[in-house]
């Protein structure tokens, strides 16, 4: 062999090697209020979600992805540090209000998140999106692992960039700064295209990216555009078709961000997490076939539409008919990328990464727990059982979830040793719970919806003679 040859024989191996031992870079698309439902690949029929269903074919579909709490602060809490946020007090959503910097109403700062931890070993960083964890300038992206943000930090916003006096201070920011109105079209639109320039930029560097994709779609208020309506012409429930025209926005965003990735050769070694933040909400979100919706803790209320994708690490077109829950993306992000978390992080999530590259075929059994508003409301999934205690109706419900998947069939009174079994389980978890660092008005939302259902149901029965 010429020394030419060997030279580039030597040259190739380097080459495949450092390639071989990239590290994969990492994006959370994270949708907001969507209905299990509510997308192609667990069988919606009238939303059209083409963007999501490839990516999910690519992937794995985990048919009981759970988020780890019903409503979108705290589970967005759980998700960025892997722990359940009742562990540390961020257990409600924050006033959608700007705050002073001395407030405790953010994600606290002594918290390690995902961010934090792949900025300190060498990711590029970026959050697009809403936030929704904290609006004081101490708990806004920037400061909390992300070299850039496009977003706005609060919970709910109008689509189309517009601000009162009142909020300005809350509008959509690049690195803290304001963005002027006139420069924004359609936020979905204008988080989908910022995250393809990120995308362009980060690749020209040598360093892997985390991107942190968080549209407020398809949140209220029910906004869409035009382009996005006339895709849904088919459902005659005008509610009901103006949220399906959000939902195709996103998909149709989350469409050109993949094929950014294939375009710039990042799509193999990217691993891309999508799922809800929690359960379809009620202005024409459907958490279909399950019982409830957002804010609760019935299915419909905490699984949501999950699939993993990363083509170079794992076989495609898989379901995955076992629980998990969002904690699980820390962990496994940080198996993907090799990297280990600080003795003193307490992880409550677990690595899937044996699932995803079919090394085994089922995780070890876990409970998994649920709670709002300080224990007024919780839940415990363990097993086939799943424990609720519920504040909008004030009472106990036990289902057998392999049987009873959408919890018809309350069989509590027929199973008071396996309800005190999980009482007890849920209590021994609750007892290092912090208490709420703030409160909000989920409460008092439970008790206006169910007083609303009753007088409904009341009417509806008021001529019947036997009731």
């Amino acid at each position: 062999m010429t020394l030419k040859k060997i030279s580039l024989f030597l040259f190739l191996a380097v080459a495949t090697v450092a390639t071989a031992q990239k590290k994969p870079n990492v994006l959370i698309i994270l949708s907001d209020d969507q209905g299990w439902g509510d997308v192609g690949f667990n069988g919606a029929k009238d939303i059209p979600t083409p963007n999501l269903n490839a990516l999910a074919k690519d992937g794995i579909i985990f048919s009981q992805g759970y988020s780890s709490h019903p409503y979108c602060s705290p589970s967005r809490a759980g998700l960025l540090t892997g722990r359940y946020q009742q562990k540390f007090g961020h257990e409600n959503n924050p006033e959608n209000e700007k705050q002073e910097e001395d407030t405790v109403i953010g994600l606290p700062l002594d918290e390690l998140m995902i961010s934090e931890l792949l900025q300190q070993n060498d990711y590029q960083t970026c959050a697009i999106g809403k936030w929704h964890l904290g609006n004081a300038k101490k708990f806004l992206p920037n400061q909390r692992g992300f070299d850039d943000w496009y977003g706005f930090s609060g919970g709910g916003f109008n689509y189309w960039g517009r601000t009162t006096p009142e909020n300005r201070a809350l509008g959509v920011m690049r690195d803290g700064k304001l963005v002027p109105e006139n420069e924004l079209t359609y936020l979905t639109d204008d988080f989908s295209n910022e995250a393809v320039n990120y995308i362009d930029k980060y690749t020209k560097n040598e360093k892997p990216f985390f991107m942190y994709l968080a549209y407020n779609a398809p949140h209220a208020p029910i906004q869409a555009t035009k382009e996005y309506t006339d895709k849904v012409t088919h459902i005659e429930d005008g509610e009901r078709a103006a949220y399906a025209a959000m939902v195709v926005g996103m998909d149709a965003g989350i469409g050109k961000v993949i094929q950014k990735l294939k375009d710039t050769g990042e799509y193999e070694n990217t691993l891309i997490i999508f799922y809800s933040d929690n359960g379809g909400h009620g202005h024409g979100a459907s958490s279909y076939p399950y019982r409830g919706h957002k804010g609760m803790l019935f299915e419909g209320g905490i699984r949501e539409p999950f699939t993993i994708t990363w083509p170079a690490k794992i076989k495609g077109n898989r379901v995955y008919k076992e629980p998990i829950i969002a904690l699980d993306i820390f962990p496994t992000i940080m198996a993907a990328a090799n990297i280990e978390a600080p003795p003193s992080k307490k992880i409550d999530g677990v690595d899937l990464t044996s699932i995803l590259t079919k090394k085994n075929k089922t995780l070890k059994e876990r409970p998994m727990f649920w709670q709002y508003s300080g224990g007024e409301g919780y839940a415990v999934r363990d097993e086939n059982y799943k424990l609720i205690y519920s504040y909008y109706k004030k009472d106990t419900y036990l289902f057998d979830i392999e049987k009873d998947e959408l919890e018809q069939n309350n069989i509590a009174s027929e199973h008071p040793k396996v309800v005190a079994e999980l009482t007890a389980k849920y209590k021994k978890w609750a007892k290092d719970n912090a208490q709420p660092l703030w409160e909000d008005a989920h409460l008092f939302n439970c008790n206006r919806e169910e007083k609303k259902r009753n007088i409904i149901i009341n009417k509806a029965i008021a001529g019947d003679k036997n009731k």
